[in-house]
């Protein structure tokens, strides 16, 4: 499954098969995801007037994780895939069409967070057409691609980059942050010209902060908890831990809605999954993965025990991630629960189209044109 999405930001979603990483060796009781996978590239105007869409571009990453960590296909469990582009930065390469890749396809979904922290406006041109076609061209797409942005901007046209996006199944969906109306005469509304998406607009300077709840605390204490269960490995095992930190803290910072969102996407077992440096969900990838493991790369409490020992420390754990996990997830349905009912009093923010809004609309809707579902 492919889709894009545009405006000053883009985002776009592919399901095929794929072929997992080498030292992944699947057996049958190995979980189903490896079978298909959601590729998604989110393309993000960094022009002088687009603060307030990078900053819901923050908080709607994990929103994103939270919807696609519960799409099932008919294989089992799609593995989850993101690449982050800026465009419209002035210092970027003009050559380039002031596009710069900021990560490739990625499971490392902490990291991607913090590149999304860093990011800030510079005024520059914006060449939408330039943005979509590049990231069709560069990134790795499993017979499948993405779009983006003011498509009559630039050298590069606009049709150009569509013709590439259907020819590799891509749908475009296009958000243009201002007027419905202005968006139109703007010509956003491509929809099947570019591959048969939507069309919609936000206000990119809307702020999404949800009103305090009696489960908020809880979330933050099993928060915690969760991240007790991570057991790195691997030479920058300390690193990938020390991110998954940062980005808690960076999404706190943030706003209490940024940081419970985050806190229900990590719940996710294929949303939010860390086989590259974490021994849980490596292990429950690949049952033999601990007798291929360098202990030297293990932390100190577990450097000097047995294979067998370190076995028993994976399952422990194994164990008591699952339960917490468990208990965000119905927590977190209380708390939906909850905002709803104020939503419906009235007393709650009010229902403005954001990044984030539209964005699930989107998935939530495109997603079964590939046989798949979101429970």
């Amino acid at each position: 499954m492919k889709i894009l999405a545009a405006s000053a930001a883009v985002v776009i979603f592919s399901i095929t098969a794929f072929t997992p990483p080498t030292f992944i060796k699947q057996t049958p009781k190995s979980p189903t995801f490896g079978q298909q996978k959601i590729q998604v590239a989110i393309l993000l105007d960094v022009s002088n007037s687009m603060d307030g869409l990078i900053e819901q571009a923050k908080a709607q990453l994990w929103n994103m994780v939270i919807v696609m960590g519960k799409t099932k296909c008919e294989t089992g469990n799609p593995k989850i895939e993101i690449a982050l582009y800026e465009y419209g930065r002035s210092d970027n390469s003009e050559q380039a069409g002031f596009v710069k890749q900021i990560s490739g396809f990625s499971t490392d979904l902490d990291q991607l967070s913090l590149e999304l922290f860093k990011l800030t406006t510079n005024g520059g041109e914006e060449y939408c057409g330039q943005v979509i076609y590049t990231s069709l061209d560069q990134l790795q797409w499993d017979p499948s691609p993405l779009s983006y942005k003011n498509f009559l901007q630039g050298n590069l046209s606009y049709t150009k980059a569509c013709d590439e996006a259907r020819k590799k199944g891509v749908i475009v969906n296009t958000i243009y942050c201002g007027d419905r109306l202005m968006g139109i005469q703007e010509h956003w509304n491509l929809l099947d010209e570019c591959g048969n998406g939507s069309f919609t607009n936000i206000k990119q300077d809307a702020k999404i902060e949800d009103p305090p709840t009696p489960y908020d605390s809880t979330l933050i204490t099993l928060n915690y908890r969760l991240n007790s269960t991570y057991l790195y490995y691997g030479e920058r095992g300390t690193l990938h831990y020390d991110n998954l930190q940062a980005a808690d803290n960076f999404n706190a910072e943030l706003g209490n809605t940024a940081r419970l969102m985050r806190v229900q996407a990590k719940s996710t077992t294929n949303g939010y999954v860390n086989y590259g440096w974490d021994l849980v969900d490596a292990n429950r990838a690949d049952s033999s993965f601990i007798y291929k493991l360098d202990l030297k790369t293990l932390p100190d409490s577990l450097k000097n025990k047995s294979r067998e020992e370190i076995r028993e420390a994976i399952n422990k754990k194994t164990k008591e991630r699952q339960a917490i996990q468990t208990e965000i997830q119905r927590v977190s349905e209380h708390r939906n629960k909850y905002l709803l009912a104020e939503r419906t009093k009235g007393t709650a923010i009010n229902n403005t189209p954001t990044l984030e809004s539209e964005v699930e609309k989107i998935i939530r809707a495109q997603v079964t044109r590939f046989k798949m579902r979101i429970d």
